[in-house]
Protein backbone atom coordinates (compact mmCIF):
# COMPACT_ATOMS: atom_id res chain seq x y z
CA UNK A 1 0.00 0.00 0.00
CA UNK A 2 1.40 3.42 -0.96
CA UNK A 3 1.51 5.87 1.97
CA UNK A 4 -0.71 8.90 1.64
CA UNK A 5 1.32 11.87 0.47
CA UNK A 6 1.17 14.84 2.87
CA UNK A 7 -0.97 17.70 1.58
CA UNK A 8 0.15 21.27 2.22
CA UNK A 9 -2.43 23.39 4.01
CA UNK A 10 -2.65 27.18 4.32
CA UNK A 11 -1.55 28.99 7.47
CA UNK A 12 -4.10 29.77 10.17
CA UNK A 13 -4.23 33.46 9.30
CA UNK A 14 -5.65 32.58 5.87
CA UNK A 15 -9.19 31.88 7.01
CA UNK A 16 -11.50 29.45 5.17
CA UNK A 17 -14.43 30.56 2.99
CA UNK A 18 -17.42 31.92 4.91
CA UNK A 19 -20.44 29.79 5.72
CA UNK A 20 -22.66 32.72 4.71
CA UNK A 21 -22.27 36.06 3.00
CA UNK A 22 -20.91 37.19 -0.33
CA UNK A 23 -18.30 35.26 -2.30
CA UNK A 24 -17.42 35.93 -5.92
CA UNK A 25 -15.83 33.62 -8.49
CA UNK A 26 -14.12 34.21 -11.83
CA UNK A 27 -12.16 31.95 -14.18
CA UNK A 28 -8.83 32.74 -15.82
CA UNK A 29 -6.25 30.83 -17.86
CA UNK A 30 -2.51 31.16 -17.25
CA UNK A 31 -1.11 32.54 -20.53
CA UNK A 32 2.41 31.93 -21.77
CA UNK A 33 3.18 35.56 -20.83
CA UNK A 34 2.23 34.77 -17.22
CA UNK A 35 4.75 31.91 -16.94
CA UNK A 36 8.53 31.60 -16.91
CA UNK A 37 10.51 29.41 -19.36
CA UNK A 38 9.93 26.38 -17.10
CA UNK A 39 6.16 26.91 -17.30
CA UNK A 40 5.75 28.09 -13.69
CA UNK A 41 3.30 30.95 -13.17
CA UNK A 42 5.36 33.90 -11.99
CA UNK A 43 4.76 35.71 -8.70
CA UNK A 44 3.80 39.02 -10.30
CA UNK A 45 1.31 37.26 -12.58
CA UNK A 46 -0.32 35.59 -9.58
CA UNK A 47 -0.77 39.01 -7.98
CA UNK A 48 -2.28 40.43 -11.17
CA UNK A 49 -4.84 37.62 -11.16
CA UNK A 50 -5.63 38.40 -7.52
CA UNK A 51 -6.17 42.06 -8.48
CA UNK A 52 -8.43 41.03 -11.36
CA UNK A 53 -10.60 38.96 -9.03
CA UNK A 54 -10.91 41.81 -6.54
CA UNK A 55 -11.73 44.41 -9.18
CA UNK A 56 -14.31 42.15 -10.81
CA UNK A 57 -15.89 41.52 -7.41
CA UNK A 58 -16.28 45.21 -6.50
CA UNK A 59 -17.62 45.99 -9.97
CA UNK A 60 -20.17 43.19 -9.66
CA UNK A 61 -21.16 44.41 -6.19
CA UNK A 62 -21.87 47.85 -7.65
CA UNK A 63 -19.74 49.78 -5.14
CA UNK A 64 -19.38 53.52 -5.84
CA UNK A 65 -15.98 54.41 -7.34
CA UNK A 66 -16.04 58.21 -7.66
CA UNK A 67 -13.61 59.90 -5.26
CA UNK A 68 -12.74 56.72 -3.36
CA UNK A 69 -10.05 54.08 -3.75
CA UNK A 70 -8.52 51.10 -2.00
CA UNK A 71 -4.74 51.12 -1.50
CA UNK A 72 -2.81 47.94 -0.70
CA UNK A 73 -1.02 47.88 2.66
CA UNK A 74 0.21 44.30 2.87
CA UNK A 75 -0.38 40.93 1.23
CA UNK A 76 0.40 37.29 1.98
CA UNK A 77 0.38 34.71 -0.81
CA UNK A 78 0.79 31.02 -0.06
CA UNK A 79 1.61 28.88 -3.07
CA UNK A 80 0.70 25.32 -2.14
CA UNK A 81 1.25 24.11 -5.71
CA UNK A 82 2.60 26.34 -8.46
CA UNK A 83 0.06 27.01 -11.24
CA UNK A 84 1.48 26.42 -14.71
CA UNK A 85 1.20 27.77 -18.24
CA UNK A 86 -2.13 27.05 -19.98
CA UNK A 87 -3.73 25.93 -16.72
CA UNK A 88 -7.35 26.94 -16.14
CA UNK A 89 -7.81 28.64 -12.78
CA UNK A 90 -10.88 29.32 -10.66
CA UNK A 91 -10.53 32.30 -8.32
CA UNK A 92 -12.95 32.73 -5.43
CA UNK A 93 -12.74 35.89 -3.33
CA UNK A 94 -14.49 37.34 -0.29
CA UNK A 95 -14.05 39.88 2.50
CA UNK A 96 -12.49 38.10 5.49
CA UNK A 97 -12.17 40.91 8.02
CA UNK A 98 -12.39 44.64 8.60
CA UNK A 99 -10.99 47.50 10.66
CA UNK A 100 -12.02 51.10 11.06
CA UNK A 101 -10.87 52.20 7.60
CA UNK A 102 -9.60 49.05 5.98
CA UNK A 103 -10.62 45.55 4.98
CA UNK A 104 -8.98 42.21 4.25
CA UNK A 105 -9.68 40.37 1.01
CA UNK A 106 -9.16 36.60 0.89
CA UNK A 107 -8.79 34.82 -2.42
CA UNK A 108 -8.49 31.12 -3.14
CA UNK A 109 -7.13 29.92 -6.49
CA UNK A 110 -7.61 26.35 -7.71
CA UNK A 111 -6.26 25.04 -11.00
CA UNK A 112 -7.25 22.27 -13.39
CA UNK A 113 -3.75 20.76 -13.07
CA UNK A 114 -3.56 21.02 -9.29
CA UNK A 115 -2.36 24.61 -8.98
CA UNK A 116 -3.33 25.95 -5.57
CA UNK A 117 -2.80 29.43 -4.14
CA UNK A 118 -4.30 31.03 -1.03
CA UNK A 119 -3.93 34.77 -0.44
CA UNK A 120 -4.99 37.59 1.85
CA UNK A 121 -4.49 41.30 1.22
CA UNK A 122 -5.11 44.25 3.51
CA UNK A 123 -6.51 47.31 1.71
CA UNK A 124 -6.88 50.83 3.13
CA UNK A 125 -9.96 52.82 2.05
CA UNK A 126 -8.94 56.37 1.09
CA UNK A 127 -10.41 59.60 -0.20
CA UNK A 128 -8.58 60.29 -3.46
CA UNK A 129 -8.80 64.07 -3.07
CA UNK A 130 -7.16 64.21 0.36
CA UNK A 131 -5.26 60.91 0.31
CA UNK A 132 -6.54 60.23 3.83
CA UNK A 133 -8.07 56.95 5.03
CA UNK A 134 -11.84 57.12 5.39
CA UNK A 135 -14.49 54.83 6.82
CA UNK A 136 -16.04 52.46 4.32
CA UNK A 137 -19.73 53.21 3.80
CA UNK A 138 -23.08 51.47 3.96
CA UNK A 139 -22.77 50.05 0.42
CA UNK A 140 -19.62 48.19 1.43
CA UNK A 141 -21.15 47.02 4.69
CA UNK A 142 -24.28 45.71 2.99
CA UNK A 143 -22.26 43.78 0.43
CA UNK A 144 -19.40 42.38 2.50
CA UNK A 145 -19.75 42.42 6.27
CA UNK A 146 -21.76 39.21 6.61
CA UNK A 147 -18.93 37.19 5.09
CA UNK A 148 -16.45 38.48 7.71
CA UNK A 149 -18.36 36.89 10.58
CA UNK A 150 -17.37 39.93 12.65
CA UNK A 151 -13.64 39.17 12.31
CA UNK A 152 -11.44 42.19 13.07
CA UNK A 153 -8.06 42.73 11.42
CA UNK A 154 -5.34 45.32 12.10
CA UNK A 155 -3.45 47.41 9.57
CA UNK A 156 0.03 47.09 11.08
CA UNK A 157 3.08 46.31 8.98
CA UNK A 158 5.01 43.28 10.23
CA UNK A 159 8.33 43.31 8.37
CA UNK A 160 11.43 44.91 9.91
CA UNK A 161 11.29 48.64 9.21
CA UNK A 162 14.98 48.83 8.34
CA UNK A 163 17.18 46.45 6.32
CA UNK A 164 19.35 44.01 8.22
CA UNK A 165 22.99 45.06 8.36
CA UNK A 166 24.60 41.61 8.24
CA UNK A 167 24.57 39.04 5.45
CA UNK A 168 23.02 41.30 2.85
CA UNK A 169 23.43 41.77 -0.89
CA UNK A 170 22.33 44.71 -3.02
CA UNK A 171 20.88 44.94 -6.52
CA UNK A 172 20.07 48.03 -8.57
CA UNK A 173 16.59 48.09 -10.08
CA UNK A 174 14.24 50.38 -12.00
CA UNK A 175 10.58 49.96 -12.74
CA UNK A 176 9.57 50.42 -16.38
CA UNK A 177 6.96 52.71 -17.85
CA UNK A 178 4.86 49.62 -18.56
CA UNK A 179 4.77 48.93 -14.79
CA UNK A 180 2.69 52.09 -14.28
CA UNK A 181 -1.06 51.64 -13.97
CA UNK A 182 -4.16 53.76 -14.47
CA UNK A 183 -3.70 55.33 -11.03
CA UNK A 184 -0.34 56.79 -12.16
CA UNK A 185 1.87 54.73 -9.87
CA UNK A 186 3.80 51.50 -10.15
CA UNK A 187 1.27 48.69 -9.97
CA UNK A 188 1.48 46.56 -6.82
CA UNK A 189 2.06 43.39 -8.83
CA UNK A 190 5.24 44.81 -10.39
CA UNK A 191 7.06 44.66 -7.06
CA UNK A 192 7.02 40.87 -7.17
CA UNK A 193 9.02 41.02 -10.41
CA UNK A 194 11.90 42.03 -8.12
CA UNK A 195 11.68 38.67 -6.37
CA UNK A 196 11.60 36.87 -9.73
CA UNK A 197 14.66 38.82 -10.88
CA UNK A 198 16.57 38.06 -7.69
CA UNK A 199 15.80 34.33 -7.85
CA UNK A 200 16.74 34.18 -11.53
CA UNK A 201 13.43 32.53 -12.33
CA UNK A 202 14.19 29.59 -10.02
CA UNK A 203 11.56 29.79 -7.32
CA UNK A 204 11.74 27.62 -4.21
CA UNK A 205 9.51 24.55 -4.47
CA UNK A 206 6.00 24.78 -3.12
CA UNK A 207 4.69 25.15 -0.53
CA UNK A 208 6.01 28.62 0.16
CA UNK A 209 4.73 31.91 1.51
CA UNK A 210 5.42 35.24 -0.17
CA UNK A 211 4.66 38.42 1.73
CA UNK A 212 4.84 42.01 0.54
CA UNK A 213 4.28 45.26 2.40
CA UNK A 214 4.06 48.74 0.87
CA UNK A 215 5.18 51.90 2.67
CA UNK A 216 5.46 54.54 -0.06
CA UNK A 217 4.85 54.52 -3.83
CA UNK A 218 7.58 54.29 -6.47
CA UNK A 219 7.71 55.71 -9.99
CA UNK A 220 8.97 54.30 -13.27
CA UNK A 221 12.61 55.07 -14.04
CA UNK A 222 13.41 55.93 -10.43
CA UNK A 223 16.75 54.40 -9.35
CA UNK A 224 16.09 51.83 -6.64
CA UNK A 225 18.41 49.75 -4.51
CA UNK A 226 17.18 46.32 -3.45
CA UNK A 227 18.76 45.23 -0.17
CA UNK A 228 18.47 41.50 0.27
CA UNK A 229 19.15 39.01 3.03
CA UNK A 230 19.10 35.29 2.20
CA UNK A 231 19.33 32.27 4.48
CA UNK A 232 17.84 28.91 5.34
CA UNK A 233 14.67 30.67 6.54
CA UNK A 234 14.14 32.28 3.14
CA UNK A 235 14.75 35.66 1.55
CA UNK A 236 13.91 39.15 2.79
CA UNK A 237 14.14 42.18 0.49
CA UNK A 238 13.78 45.91 1.04
CA UNK A 239 13.00 48.17 -1.91
CA UNK A 240 14.76 51.47 -1.16
CA UNK A 241 15.32 54.87 -2.76
CA UNK A 242 17.60 57.51 -1.25
CA UNK A 243 17.85 55.40 1.88
CA UNK A 244 14.07 55.26 2.31
CA UNK A 245 12.20 51.95 2.35
CA UNK A 246 9.39 51.92 -0.20
CA UNK A 247 8.34 48.27 0.19
CA UNK A 248 9.54 44.97 1.59
CA UNK A 249 9.22 41.41 0.29
CA UNK A 250 9.73 38.10 2.07
CA UNK A 251 9.62 34.53 0.79
CA UNK A 252 10.00 31.45 2.94
CA UNK A 253 9.21 27.73 2.71
CA UNK A 254 6.16 26.37 4.50
CA UNK A 255 6.03 23.13 6.46
CA UNK A 256 4.05 20.28 4.94
CA UNK A 257 1.44 18.89 7.30
CA UNK A 258 -1.37 16.39 7.05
Amino acid sequence: MTPTEPVPTPSDDLVPPPSSGRTFTISRTVSIADANPDGRMEFDAIFRFLQDAGNADTDDAGLPQLGLAWVARRSAIEILQHPSARESLTLTTWCSGTGARWAERRTSIRGSNGGHVEAAALWIHIDTASGRPVKWGDEFANAYLEATGGRAVDSKLRHPKRPLEAGTNTMEFRFRQTDMDAFRHVNNAAYLAILEESLGGHAPPAPLRVEIEWRKPSMSGEPLTIIESMGDAGVQQWVTADGEVRASIAARPLPITG
